[in-house]
């Protein structure tokens, strides 16, 4: 089966890309002021850190996606993917406080899931929300999983998911740790390729145009 760009949404993916850039400098500057002020290992520091560095786009495509809704604009499946990454950002902090609470050395490579969770559990939720969204559309799961295996926004979605862990992981088993906020924004903007499943769904839509 195959997929087509929706009309009228060439754009919309192109405007999810941009809002990757501001979190991932939100995230290293407030780790430099952080290191430069003694929090090196600061929890709370790392918690703001992590989360513009890992969620920042969020935000960010959060604010679009209610824009996009008050505006009266027909759904869309990226503004779907937009809902969903907003909808995940709270995962990770929950797991990271309890990650505190149960002692786990989240310097060690036992701590390699929390980086993790804060760059990709939004792109979880886009994932998710991005299949949902096909299944309304074709009003059936397996027509809608059909859609899903054969998009490739939601397949590179999937792609990055899985092959970042093991990155975080193989990395931690190096020997590296995050034992400063700088450490912890570049292990966390290292992890967030949340940017990949959007910039595909922008090269589609312009080969798909250039092709009508």
């Amino acid at each position: 089966m195959e997929n087509r760009p929706e009309k009228g949404y060439e754009n919309e993916f192109s405007e999810l890309i941009k809002y990757t850039i501001p979190g991932y400098l939100i995230g290293i500057v407030m780790a430099s002021l952080l290191d430069y002020y003694g929090y090196q290992q600061n929890p709370l520091g790392h918690w703001l850190v992590r989360t513009f560095s890992g969620e920042g786009e969020s935000i960010f495509e959060g604010i679009y996606s209610i824009k996009q809704r008050l505006s009266g604009a027909l759904g869309s499946i990226s503004e779907a993917y937009g809902w969903g990454k907003l909808s995940g950002m709270s995962i990770p902090w929950i797991i990271d406080l309890f990650s505190h609470l149960a002692g786990v050395n989240i310097y060690g490579v036992e701590g390699f899931y929390i980086p993790y969770f804060y760059a990709l559990s939004d792109q979880i939720g886009a994932n998710i929300s991005g299949l949902y969204y096909l299944k309304r559309s074709e009003y059936s799961w397996l027509k809608g999983i059909k859609r899903y295996i054969h998009h490739p926004v939601m397949v590179s979605s999937l792609i990055v998911i899985i092959i970042v862990p093991l990155g975080l992981l193989l990395a931690r088993i190096i020997g590296f740790s995050p034992t400063n906020q700088i450490y912890t924004a570049l292990e966390t903007i290292a992890a967030n390729l949340c940017w990949v499943p959007p910039v595909v769904g922008w090269v589609w839509i312009k080969y798909n145009n250039k092709k009508l």
